[in-house]
């Protein structure tokens, strides 16, 4: 479980950059903004909560 949490962010930054290559490939979603906005705020999420989960395993 301990490793699972430490690669959570990793995890989230790698299905947001799928979701948008996704939406590049499908067309139909990448016209939807909120789909893409969503997309991104999965990877910046992802990688706070790497630099919060990783600081406090290196502590």
């Amino acid at each position: 479980m301990e490793g699972f949490l430490k690669n959570l962010g990793i995890i989230l930054i790698v299905l947001g950059a799928i979701g948008l290559i996704v939406s590049f490939y499908v067309g139909g979603l990448s016209s939807i903004n909120g789909f893409t906005a969503g997309m991104l705020l999965l990877m910046v999420v992802g990688l706070v909560l790497h630099i919060i989960m990783n600081k406090k395993y290196v502590d």
